[in-house]
């Protein structure tokens, strides 16, 4: 019998929920004010952490057919985690948490769970096939916790060994799940009960790998003695055994147990600052499996469990907190210097570019965040304001018009005159960003009086914050450094919010050569700016595309890259700026508007174009810039040839 073919590396089984975690630090659960949402659940958390490490990952579980449970679906699916098997439960909802931080030792917490999905697993969800694709299942301890659940995950188990498949037991030990405490007392991490600690022997002997605190340790080997526990759960089953012992680190036990610890290969913890200690054990098993699965030894292995820990303990939230594999390596090779990782600008930079949204390679934007421009068309037509509204809601039919046929489509729009395009066009696929500053603002200033880090809360996740700055380094001091700190306020703003965002940069009036816009960037990155995304006039100069990709080379490693703004070239010249900027690979697409809609719009505005014609007339003028910009490189290469 052949062995199966293993695609996956690694399995997860049981909760699946949404966190709702309080943003009031140092308060009662009771008094919180606001919730961020992320999703939760030991196994889903774990998933999450083994994909940002490099694992293939896939996950066996049940969400309601409900808002949360296609959260929690895409979620997983931005993480790269295989979805396949996430069953759709019509008759129960998605399981919820509500969490707080009260202080670096009190964390209460409240478990909706009452007949939630996720507890509905049944063996019959279990596809054998599906187990034996992966080098190893996690199982996890509530998943053990009631009859039902009990037999899907020992359904899983089953086909695991059958099938050679590595079984992970994470026993994850919550009293309030096992109907030991009060409904409201998720807090409680260990009570003593020989009928719990009988159920998980009854699973031990089939397992490969044990990890657990150590009252999870004594638990499972119902003794409140941690040597006398570990002996007992040697007595069942030869398996690796990992003591997570917090901030001390970890040990690791392969062989008998001795009258004390000393046998046991040590993996040193990391000391640093405690933020929220929730989600930091299913940190560790992410880092474990990723050091296990890929051959290192348990003493490697363990430093990577015990990193990823001091990364998620040192940040709010569980899935969200785990750490990708750049800031893996970041934080060991610098481990000795850092003491509050959630402070370091250098990890907290690459956890938020390895966290963000997958997209398209390419954007292929059309612009029309204008407004002056559309209040001074009305006006002089003899047009009332809210036709502006009007017309940018027919810009906005042109994009659903041929949403579906170009990868990247993406489109810039105001809220003053184009809230229900956004409000449309949001959640459709369509990469979408929105201006901040207030128009033709010199110094730099924001539309919103409350500024950004209110503002953008209120905004769809998935919303770009698109700004336009009048730039030159060679402005005046003052001037220069009131531009700066409002674009640092804008920068902490995105971070704080999870956001992205997008620098526009044109030179103020008078020098607007390419070598000011070098130049400003040059600048911008120095004093510590790093925009997702740059968005520059549209050069014809090869040279000064190769240059912009040097400077980015050499001031961030993981940026969203370029995209052209049209500024008034006409579609030949973008075609010349598309060909010329085609061999720099950070140039990724284009925001063009006047060039498309302009005329549309003066025939529109004078009454001289139907709603349909209009409509008809900025598709087929943005599609005809699409073509332009993927015939670029064919351009290009013909120019080479002809040289």
């Amino acid at each position: 019998m052949s062995a199966p073919l293993r695609t996956l590396d690694v399995i997860t089984l049981g909760r699946a929920a949404v966190d709702l975690y309080g943003e009031q630090i140092g308060g009662r659960l009771e008094d919180m004010a606001s919730f961020a949402k992320y999703l939760g659940g030991c196994p889903a958390n774990i998933a999450t952490g083994a994909a940002r490490l490099g694992l293939k990952v896939g996950i066996l579980t049940r969400v309601g057919d409900d808002h949360m449970g296609r959260f929690v679906r895409e979620a997983l699916a931005a993480e790269g985690v295989d979805v396949s098997q996430v069953k759709n439960d019509p008759a129960r909802l998605t399981a919820l948490v509500v969490l707080g931080i009260r202080d670096r030792e009190t964390f209460p917490l409240i478990f909706y769970r009452e007949n939630c999905a996720d507890m509905a697993l049944d063996a019959g969800d279990i596809d054998p096939s599906y187990v034996a694709s992966a080098r190893a299942l996690v199982v996890t301890g509530t998943h053990f916790s009631t009859s039902k659940v009990d037999a899907a995950s020992r359904a899983a188990i089953s086909a695991a060994r059958a099938a050679g498949t590595k079984v992970v037991f994470d026993i994850d030990y919550r009293p309030v799940l096992w109907g030991l405490t009060g409904r409201g007392d998720g807090e409680t991490r260990y009570i003593r009960s020989d009928t719990v600690s009988a159920h998980l022997q009854s699973i031990v002997p089939w397992c490969d790998l044990i990890v657990g605190t150590e009252e999870e340790i004594r638990i499972a080997g119902g003794s409140d003695d941690t040597i006398v526990a570990l002996r007992c759960l040697r007595s069942l089953t030869p398996a690796t055994i990992v003591l997570k012992r917090g901030a001390a680190g970890a040990a690791v036990f392969d062989r008998e147990i001795a009258d004390d610890l000393k046998n046991a290969i040590e993996c040193p913890g990391f000391p640093v600052e405690v933020f929220n200690v929730l989600g930091a054990g299913d940190a560790f098993m992410a880092g474990l499996l990723s050091g296990w699965l890929r051959g290192k030894s348990w003493a490697d292995a363990g430093r990577d469990a015990n990193a990823c820990g001091a990364l998620v303990v040192a940040r709010h939230g569980c899935a969200p907190a785990m750490p990708a594999a750049p800031e893996l390596e970041s934080f060991l090779a610098r481990s000795s210097e850092i003491q509050v990782p959630r402070k370091d600008e250098t990890l907290s930079h690459l956890h938020r570019v390895a966290t963000r949204r997958k997209l398209p390679r390419e954007i292929c934007a059309l612009a029309f965040d204008h407004r002056r421009q559309f209040e001074d068309l009305a006006q002089r037509t003899g047009g009332r304001p809210e036709r502006i509204t009007k017309f940018k809601e027919l810009i906005g039919e042109a994009i659903e018009s041929i949403n579906g046929k170009i990868d990247g489509l993406g489109a810039i729009v105001d809220e003053r005159f184009g809230q229900s395009v956004l409000d449309r066009l949001t959640g459709t696929g369509v990469w979408l960003a929105r201006p901040v500053e207030s128009p033709g603002s010199r110094p730099l200033s924001f539309e919103d009086p409350t500024g950004p880090a209110l503002w953008l809360r209120s905004w769809p996740t998935e919303h770009v914050a698109k700004c336009l700055v009048y730039y030159d380094p060679a402005d005046p001091l003052t001037l220069r450094e009131v531009q700066e700190r409002t674009l640092f306020s804008l920068q902490h703003a995105v971070r704080a919010t999870s956001r992205e965002w997008l620098l526009e940069l044109i030179p103020p009036e008078g020098d607007r050569s390419d070598e000011v816009v070098l130049n400003a960037m040059q600048r911008l990155y120095e004093i510590g700016l790093k925009p997702d995304w740059w968005k520059l006039p549209p050069s014809t100069a090869a040279d000064t595309w190769k240059r912009v990709g040097d400077i980015i080379r050499a001031s961030d490693a993981h940026p969203r890259g370029v995209i052209l703004l049209g500024l008034d070239s006409s579609e030949a010249d973008l075609g010349r700026a598309f060909a010329a900027s085609a061999a720099e690979p950070f140039v990724r697409g284009f925001a063009v508007g006047r060039a498309i809609f302009w005329a549309p719009a003066e025939q529109w505005f004078s009454g001289n174009a139907s709603d349909e014609r209009t409509i008809e007339d900025i598709s087929n003028s943005f599609l005809r810039i699409v073509d332009r910009w993927h015939s670029r490189r064919k351009v290009e290469t013909i120019g080479e040839q002809a040289s």
